[in-house]
């Protein structure tokens, strides 16, 4: 009996390993260093080159400086239309752990969906739209010089008398546009536009939502920082018709993220844990239909702010990805329950054939 103990822990012990060697693919990429868009471009046709089964790319918009909005999908490939999961990040230029997080995301899905079953059952009946940096106009400006690295806004010119550049595209989208947390003048860090989706780029993010909207069923948008997980709507008076789903979904990935470092998420409406505000994407996605939409503000609480150091990118990411997961998880299984069960299943039959086989050579 211990022996075939011993087999069965062997097993598990290579599947980690295996798991482990996985997620260190890509060595020559260094994802505990924050890297400039050309970096960031450069390993999006890496990482497409080295997947061609799993990772394509798709440009689906331009910025103002004419730069092309591209997002990588990654998935099994199927002859009909499959459910998603939208992430964005670097919306805001300064926000440099959000792109970073993104680029963590992608290694470890792909370094674990040929030997994680849950994982590779993601691949089979959803696609993941990501984009590592929406903003790049402006997340380019940010490493221009010690002056710029606080530039918040896209670099489109003011209108009429404003020599202010930028818009914030967080206040950009049509979702209660205007109404509460913004500024009307154009040199504010949360001007909104000139108007409702002035922005190329915000219009690209609302143009595809719109054309994908019935296949996405999770839209996640990452930024920092504040260690919160924001539920729609950011009115003060307007809450998601399944705001209660929403709250338990977050609560349950805030859990999971303080399990891996200690570091406590607090879950909420933009009103209750951080302030109002209007023109969100995560309130443009729940108000077309995207049933779960959360932001996720990541390290840290103040202490050093937009100049996350180099040395918390990696606890921050992978205290994230948990949590990201957790909400992931949670919306295939709800979509997809014949899925889940047959991945118990399938488990629980692997590790009795895997006992069956340790203990008939006793």
């Amino acid at each position: 009996m211990q022996s075939s103990i011993m087999s069965v822990w062997a097993v598990l012990a290579l599947v980690a390993q295996d798991r482990l060697a996985g997620g260190l693919e890509h060595k020559s990429y260094n994802y505990t260093k924050y890297h400039t868009m050309d970096e960031i471009s450069a390993w999006m046709n890496q990482i497409e080159r080295e997947n061609p089964d799993v990772v394509s790319s798709m440009m689906y918009g331009q910025t103002y400086e004419k730069r092309n909005i591209t997002l990588l999908k990654i998935g099994f490939n199927s002859t009909t239309p499959k459910k998603a999961v939208w992430m964005d990040c670097g919306i805001h230029a300064r926000e440099w752990i959000a792109p970073a997080f993104c680029q963590h995301f992608v290694k470890e899905i792909l370094g674990s969906y040929k030997s994680d079953s849950k994982v590779n059952t993601l691949f089979k009946n959803l696609d993941f739209y990501i984009t590592p940096v929406l903003n790049m106009d402006g997340y380019i400006y940010s490493w221009k010089d010690n002056t710029t690295r606080l530039w918040r806004k896209s670099r489109s010119p003011g209108t009429e008398n404003c020599t202010c550049f930028g818009t914030d595209l967080n206040r950009n989208f049509y979702a209660n546009w205007g109404m509460v947390g913004i500024s009307r003048n154009c040199c504010s860090e949360i001007y909104n536009g000139p108007t409702a989706l002035s922005e190329p780029e915000a219009k690209a993010v609302t143009d595809f939502l719109g054309a994908n909207q019935n296949q996405i069923l999770c839209y996640l948008t990452i930024h920092s920082y504040g260690q919160l997980i924001l539920v729609p709507y950011g009115h003060p008076n307007i809450s998601a018709p399944n705001y209660d789903e929403l709250m338990e979904v977050g609560l349950a990935a805030a859990k999971v993220i303080k399990a891996v470092h200690g570091k406590s998420y607090k879950v909420g409406s933009s009103p209750n844990v951080l302030y109002p505000n209007s023109g969100s994407s995560r309130d443009f996605a729940r108000l077309i239909g995207i049933p779960y939409s959360f932001t996720f503000e990541l390290r840290d609480e103040g202490q050093t702010g937009f100049i996350l150091p180099e040395d918390q990118i990696q606890p921050t990411c992978q205290e994230a990805y948990q949590g990201a997961m957790s909400i992931i998880n949670y919306v295939h299984d709800k979509n997809f329950k014949s899925a889940a069960i047959t991945v118990t299943a399938t488990l629980w039959t692997t590790l009795i054939a895997l006992w069956i086989s340790s203990t008939s050579v006793l």
